[in-house]
């Protein structure tokens, strides 16, 4: 079982120039994190993109949705 809700977004998600030219991926994968979103907008459940991405890890997954989330909707001072 991963350790993702100890995690924060920096530790999930990497990039590296060695590694698709850069883009940001899900730690220790190729799948870059925008394929996470494109596949949720296109209507696809968690499950299926899981199926689709053998090598992403659901706790990471979720943990970062969770962190995305509550980052879009954080109250900002003005």
């Amino acid at each position: 079982m991963s350790e993702a809700p100890n995690l924060d977004l920096d530790d999930l998600i990497t990039s590296s120039p060695e590694i698709l030219g850069g883009r940001r991926v899900f730690r220790n994968t190729r799948v870059p994190v925008e394929a996470l979103f494109d596949n949720l907008a296109a209507g696809m459940s968690l499950d299926e993109i899981l199926d689709d991405f053998p090598t992403l890890d659901r706790a990471d997954v979720v943990r970062a949705l969770e962190l995305t989330s509550s980052r879009l909707f954080e109250t900002r001072a003005a």
